[in-house]
């Protein structure tokens, strides 16, 4: 196996960085609540999540393929009760938390995956040209 450096963390208000942090790594735990984050996702401003499912992080956009609305059944809360598919909590659309791949119920296709890495206990989400970080404007 031939050891490779990742990318340093980017400046989170430059538009153009690839990577952002998201939280510290402890934050998620295995097949627990989500951490949520806002992205520009084709130019409109939605919410995103990560999850830890089996040791590994994941970050998917936060939008079910059936009908476009948030997973969370209670604030954060994405996984089913066995903690093993996310679920969708207006229809019932279940995912693979590792794929984003809809496997049971009236999903449309896989979630907008959203690339993450961890480095130095920090969790990291990638933007590409479709997704973007989203700057927020603050008063003078």
């Amino acid at each position: 196996m031939v050891a490779r450096s990742l990318p340093p963390a980017s400046d989170p208000t430059d538009p153009d960085s690839a990577w952002h942090p998201l939280c510290a790594s402890d934050a998620l735990r295995d097949s627990g609540d989500a951490v949520p984050f806002d992205v520009r996702w084709r130019g409109q401003t939605c919410r995103a999540f990560a999850v830890r499912y089996q040791g590994r992080v994941y970050a998917y956009l936060n939008r079910c393929s059936h009908v476009g609305l948030e997973l969370d059944w209670l604030p954060n809360r994405v996984f089913d009760a066995t903690g093993t598919l996310l679920v969708c909590a207006a229809h019932g659309a279940l995912f693979d938390p590792a794929s984003g791949r809809c496997v049971g119920g009236p999903g449309r296709g896989p979630l907008v995956p959203v690339a993450v890495r961890e480095d130095a206990g920090v969790v990291f989400w990638r933007s590409q040209y479709d997704l973007q970080p989203v700057i927020w404007d603050t008063p003078a």
